[in-house]
């Protein structure tokens, strides 16, 4: 018999993806101008994440140091999200991935020939 191992750099990164949205916040910063965006766009654009789901995935992303929080002071505070180099390069191993789905997954729910 034979043993094959599970790459543990694999395992770790779909330990981050796989987790509910944190993805789908990867890619929509990557394709926010200058990978940046404000807590109430990622919101309003993400419409079925919970204001308070948002924020803890966002401080999850930020501890990977995937993403960054910059707080503008003023009035009104604006509070905005950008993608770390280390997160716009994994936001880019995810383009084939999204490639992939393209061709193979059907979205309508027919089954895939």
């Amino acid at each position: 018999m034979v043993l094959i191992k599970v790459c543990p750099y694999l395992e770790s990164c779909f330990e981050i993806l796989g987790r509910r949205w944190n993805g789908l916040i990867i890619h929509y910063l990557s394709n926010c101008p200058e990978f940046t965006a404000h807590f109430s766009h990622i919101k309003r654009d993400l419409n079925e994440i919970t204001p308070r789901s948002l924020s803890l995935k966002l401080t999850e992303l930020a501890e990977y140091d995937l993403v960054v929080k910059k707080v503008t002071e003023g009035t009104p505070v604006t509070i905005t999200y950008h993608l770390t180099e280390k997160g716009q390069l994994l936001a880019n191993a995810l383009q084939p991935v999204q490639e992939w789905a393209q061709k193979h997954i059907n979205l309508d729910g027919s089954k895939n020939n």
